[in-house]
């Protein structure tokens, strides 16, 4: 075997992607909707505080290396920031703040009024970063654009999960606002690309599960900042659960696919549509929709629970950090 052929070590940060933080964003998901699971079950936050500490470790974790990545291989991350695929996963970083700050926030814990300042801060300025290079002097093709690109603008819907009950009520409307219209945009144009032009490459086919997450967070979102389900209300999480069929469709083809870190997008909307669906059912005091907000639960536990051994064997195996 040649020096060539050796296989890339683990801890090769010149490779180490921007979306790895879907990991933070996945385990964050999970800790939320175990409490969803929990209040709808009468269980007491066992389990939700694991997995909280387990996405606040993952965190830390990925954000430590990302950092040391910038510090050691500052081309490199530019190199991301000029991808028109992993532009998109890097407001996933402030996502996961703002995510972390609901966990605290429904836990009682003060850091959530820091972790949501730093997220929403984080998140305008990558959003107006992103957008700003979206409609730059750069072109794209039709074949850069994924669900992914969901994640910059659209996660601004993220915001008032914990900024309305933290009193931010007025600047989380403007997020929700800005995460909305956006999403009606982008959706015409994902449309347009997925049936109009070439099927999206293997690696990126696991992002189309990320279209469930646009109306199910911002279900919940309306629900704080309009006090209750009415028609708007309806409209989003019925359309949350639309695309959740959809992507049923392509269960058998994602399974077939070579394990990505791409996969880790089935986490966060996964563990979005079960809150929605909880949190519904709780609202209109529906039992069918209970148990299939349980039903969802079960199966982002089992994901999850997947996703984790496949990834760390994938560590190993040195088939991560990889150079495109």
């Amino acid at each position: 075997m040649t020096e060539t052929d050796q296989p890339v070590p683990i801890s090769s940060l010149e490779h180490y992607p921007i979306s790895f933080f879907a990991v933070s964003m996945g385990l964050a998901g999970l800790a939320l909707a175990l409490h969803a699971g929990e209040q709808a079950l009468g269980l007491t936050g066992t389990l939700s505080g694991l997995a909280a500490g387990a996405t606040v470790l993952a965190f830390v974790a990925i954000a430590a290396a990302y950092l040391l990545k910038l510090a050691r291989y500052p081309g490199a991350v530019w190199a991301e920031w000029h991808h028109p695929v992993r532009l998109a996963f890097f407001p996933a970083i402030s996502i996961s703040l703002l995510l972390l700050a609901a966990i605290a926030h429904g836990r009682g814990l003060a850091s959530a009024h820091v972790l949501w300042v730093l997220g929403a801060v984080g998140q305008f300025v990558l959003t107006l970063t992103v957008v700003a290079s979206w409609i730059g002097t750069r072109s794209f093709q039709h074949g850069a654009l994924s669900p992914a690109w969901f994640i910059p603008a659209v996660g601004n819907v993220v915001v008032p999960l914990a900024g309305v009950s933290l009193g931010y009520v007025e600047l989380s409307w403007y997020f929700f606002s800005v995460g909305v219209v956006f999403w009606v945009i982008l959706l015409t144009l994902v449309m347009n690309r997925m049936i109009f032009h070439d099927p999206l490459p293997g690696r990126l086919q696991p992002t189309l599960v990320i279209l469930i997450a646009p109306p199910a967070v911002a279900f919940v979102a309306w629900l704080q900042l309009a006090g209750g389900v009415d028609a708007v209300a309806r409209i989003f999480v019925n359309t949350a659960w639309f695309f959740g069929f959809v992507v049923a469709t392509q269960a058998l083809k994602l399974a077939r696919l070579p394990f990505a870190l791409s996969f880790w997008a089935l986490s966060f909307p996964l563990a979005a549509l079960s809150i929605a669906t909880l949190r519904y059912a709780a609202l209109i005091g529906s039992e069918p929709h209970r148990i299939a907000g349980l039903a969802l639960l079960a199966l982002l536990l089992l994901v999850i629970a997947g996703l984790l051994l496949r990834t760390a064997r994938a560590m190993f195996a040195g088939e991560v950090c990889l150079p495109e």
